[in-house]
């Protein structure tokens, strides 16, 4: 057995040890409520498509419409001849949906932020980064070499102390560092939680700091437009890079950055994840373009409106307060080992809820994570509650959220 074999084989068998092994789970049927694994037919609260969309015929036929007229693939990079129609034109829509002057699009969310935080940033500049983001723009945060101080989740006032402290040392040692950047998710995406938005962009006035605004799960989902939580607390206008992707509610796939035209350009020559991969492929970048228009339209307002009172029956059958409410609600369990135990359980009734586990979540803290759409019907959240109830012990859930 070569060195790097037995490298291999035993970090796998620490990571069965810990209950964090992970296996790809193979789907034979579209993104829906109902899919196919492994044969069986299983009710899915698995997924991010928050309005049913991935699947949705409207979207499905612009895909195919632009496979038709642009291909299977972009070809190249944006900047070389990878920068086709049907990106302009869902850049455009963002740009007016976001009520920005500018949108880029990345060929993921993951991409999205690495390529945004490591082109503003240097090493001159200080972070304040939600205790929860996500591990994107941690990486993002990381790759920027910037200096990093992280405020405990969802806590405003830790936030303006954290701010505070840094303007007293630097008028203390007359430094001349670089810029203050706030960042956080809006939706968190592990916890189902609402940033508080009117309280960072206050401290980011009083500061005279930047903020970042990651909408991942929360695009398509809040305000009058549906174009995000920013929008429904009414500070679109004083967030300076609005991040978000396209894989969830709007069912396609990549991710984007809103802001001013300088933004946009300023991307388009430092973004290293932009620059250096392939442009996404004509139908994805469709598809997303029809599926804003969805979101924008009456049949939008219905979706969300079903998806709200689905929310609103399971968090009330599980006992918990009406808010905070997104499509997200994680169930804590805490050990990873009677989490897969529970998931496996629940699956064996044809019901797919994930364990999420380490790094996804801190350790002991592993939980099943709840996905609600607006496809699916009462009958099959009431079918999820009853499988609840019987499968897990009362005293086995240390809390819910």
């Amino acid at each position: 057995m070569s060195s790097f074999t037995k490298y291999l084989n035993d970090s796998l068998a620490e990571i069965h040890e810990q209950n964090l092994y992970r296996t790809l789970r193979e789907i034979d049927s579209p993104q829906d409520i109902v899919l196919k694994n492994n044969g069986q037919s299983v009710i899915s609260f698995a997924s991010n498509d928050y309005l049913g969309l991935a699947n949705h015929p409207t979207v499905r036929e612009a895909a195919k419409r632009a496979i038709d007229e642009f291909g299977g693939g972009s070809g190249a990079s944006r900047l070389v001849t990878g920068s086709l129609t049907p990106h302009r034109l869902l850049e455009n829509h963002l740009a007016k949906f976001k009520n920005t002057e500018a949108a880029l699009c990345f060929s993921s969310g993951y991409q999205t932020a690495l390529g945004a935080l490591t082109s503003v940033l240097s090493a001159n500049d200080t972070v304040f980064s939600d205790r929860l983001n996500h591990a994107c723009l941690i990486d993002g945060i990381r790759l920027s070499k910037a200096q990093v101080r992280i405020f405990d989740h969802n806590n405003a006032k830790h936030l303006r102390k954290l701010l505070q402290e840094e303007r007293t040392q630097r008028a203390a040692t007359q430094s001349q560092r670089g810029q203050l950047l706030i960042v956080t998710e809006s939706v968190f995406s592990m916890d189902g939680d609402l940033a508080p938005l009117s309280e960072i962009a206050t401290i980011k006035d009083d500061f005279d700091a930047w903020l970042m605004v990651d909408e991942a799960h929360a695009t398509g989902l809040y305000g009058k437009h549906r174009s995000g939580l920013a929008e429904q607390a009414n500070v679109s206008d004083r967030i300076d890079i609005h991040m978000g992707t396209l894989g969830k509610a709007l069912g396609a796939a990549g991710g984007y950055i809103c802001g001013s035209m300088a933004l946009r350009a300023l991307l388009i020559n430092r973004a290293r994840s932009f620059i250096f991969s392939t442009a996404p492929c004509p139908a994805a970048a469709a598809a997303a373009n029809a599926a804003l228009t969805i979101v924008k339209s009456p049949e939008g307002e219905a979706r969300c409106q079903r998806l709200w009172q689905r929310v609103a029956q399971l968090r009330q059958g599980l006992g918990l307060p009406s808010k905070p409410t997104s499509p997200i609600i994680p169930y804590i369990i805490g050990d990873e080992a009677m989490s897969l135990d529970v998931s496996q359980r629940l699956h064996k009734q044809g019901l797919l809820v994930p364990a999420i586990r380490f790094p996804s979540v801190a350790k002991s803290q592993a939980r099943l994570r709840i996905t609600l759409s607006a496809n699916h019907t009462e009958e099959q959240i009431t079918q999820l509650l009853t499988a609840i109830r019987t499968i897990v012990r009362p005293s086995s859930t240390q809390k819910t959220q």
